[in-house]
């Protein structure tokens, strides 16, 4: 551990408390990556918060989110308890100012993450070094700002990290490629295995001059970047690098996006579990118990990740238990295997949402009203908020459209209109991208069409 403020005897009380935690934890069951902790202030932590790991490249997004996060901070309405880095050794980084049975609690809950991190199936293929990766393309960008100047990169990168949700993690670049001609074929006859006998050294024919100016993808592609990359007519190498870097980091986070609700509600499951079997003073155990209740207080107007999470891990083990399995053995299973769409559609239960007061609101006139109480309603309303996590599905339709190489994009319709300010803003960004129109397929509601478009010298345009 690196001291940075707190005395001697703090320092020693917690090294020893981590060292229990971690037997602890490996004697339930948990397999966390090896963990190095540090202590660091609070302009540290929001630091890393805000940039999402140490060592990233550097844009104003960042330092908005900074400035929000540590003026809340220094406001006393939020406040970050830890930071744990998706890494092999993970990094965590704890509060100085929370006191030492706070950051034990953190600590169990980061252990907790880290064994998330390393069991579950959706991060199987996230890199494990990605703190170096990190800063290596915080270097690359620097050396593009000093050749190309930083008032272009930070264009660039407005662009890029505009649609950075955008991508598909189960995608690769020959699925973005353009349908291939298909042969000519010759007329059926007898003959017709001795011509593909034949036909087994000869090379596939080129395609015309016609189909291969063509971008219209095989399939609609979701990877907005990955297209963009791969196919933008008016991008240069370095600017292809920078997008890629977006896109890369992108797919590092995509898992963390994926089990928002069971990764938090595993690491408060165990938290608890943890500090349970920890010999706690009365005034400490009080502590705790004050701290865990803050942490899974549901919200009246929104979803506490760490509450829900929690509140279905405890049920899974229940209903287990009751129906004779190992409990706990189950609980693993779910670990292994689960996101947060597939925790909500196997295992939020009738019973859960009437527990746990779930339901369906929305505004009419300046009130908030309760539209939908039905258990179905509820779950499947959170699973299609969490399919897409909360952002609009855009596919790329063509690549080519109109035969110009203009960029045609589609809004998968879910019943959520989209914001048309937010949406046209967008079109700029990724005009910068294209360097040729750009289309976009909405609706104003089921049954209306609405189509956007947007070139640098006409502007924007709407068509219905």
């Amino acid at each position: 551990m690196h001291q940075t403020g707190p005395t001697q005897r703090y320092m020693q009380e917690l090294q020893e408390g981590i060292e229990q935690i971690w037997e602890v934890a490996q004697e339930l069951g948990l397999r966390p990556f090896p963990t190095h902790f540090e202590i660091v202030p609070a302009a540290v932590m929001y630091e890393i918060g805000s940039y999402g790991m140490p060592g990233r490249f550097s844009h104003w997004t960042h330092g908005k989110a900074y400035q929000m996060q540590k003026t809340m901070y220094d406001y006393g309405l939020s406040k970050i308890y830890e930071l744990v880095i998706n890494t092999n050794p993970c990094y965590a980084f704890l509060l100085e100012t929370n006191t030492v049975l706070q950051n034990k609690l953190v600590a169990a809950h980061v252990l907790a993450h880290s064994d998330f991190f390393a069991n579950n199936a959706h991060f199987a293929k996230t890199s494990r070094r990605m703190v170096d990766t990190v800063s290596l393309n915080a270097d690359r960008i620097r050396r593009y700002e000093f050749e190309h100047g930083t008032d272009e990169v930070e264009r660039l990168l407005d662009a890029a990290l505009s649609i950075q949700e955008h991508i598909d993690p189960y995608i690769t670049p020959e699925d973005v490629q353009p349908a291939k001609p298909e042969a000519p074929r010759r007329p059926a006859s007898t003959y017709d295995d001795l011509f593909r006998l034949d036909e087994r050294g000869e090379p596939e024919p080129e395609p015309s001059d016609e189909d291969s100016s063509r971008l219209r993808p095989a399939q609609p592609v979701r990877d907005l970047l990955l297209f963009i990359l791969t196919h933008s007519p008016r991008l240069d190498d370095w600017e292809r690098d920078v997008v890629s870097i977006v896109r890369t980091e992108m797919l590092y986070f995509y898992p963390q996006l994926q089990t928002k609700i069971i990764n938090e509600g595993w690491a408060s499951y165990w938290h608890a579990q943890i500090m349970r079997e920890l010999d706690l003073s009365t005034d400490e155990y009080l502590e705790f118990a004050q701290l865990h209740a803050a942490i899974l207080q549901p919200s009246p107007r929104r979803i506490n990740p760490y509450h829900l999470g929690y509140r279905i891990l405890e049920d899974i083990e229940r209903r287990a238990n009751e129906a004779g399995e190992d409990g706990r053995a189950k609980l693993f299973e779910v670990r292994e295997v689960e996101s947060d769409v597939s925790l909500i559609r196997n295992y939020l239960t009738e019973e859960l949402v009437e527990d746990l007061d779930l339901y369906l609101y929305q505004r009419v006139g300046d009130e908030l009203v309760i539209v939908d109480k039905r258990w179905e309603s509820v779950r499947e309303r959170l699973c299609a908020q969490l399919t897409n996590h909360g952002f609009p599905v855009i596919q790329v339709e063509d690549g080519d459209y109109n035969g110009n190489s203009e960029l045609y994009l589609r809004h998968v319709w879910d019943g959520e209109k989209l914001d048309l300010h937010y949406a046209q803003k967008t079109m700029e960004h990724i005009y910068r991208l294209w360097d040729r129109r750009i289309w976009l397929e909405t609706r104003k509601d089921e049954d209306e069409p609405l189509i956007l478009s947007y070139d640098a010298r006409e502007g924007h345009k709407i068509h219905t």
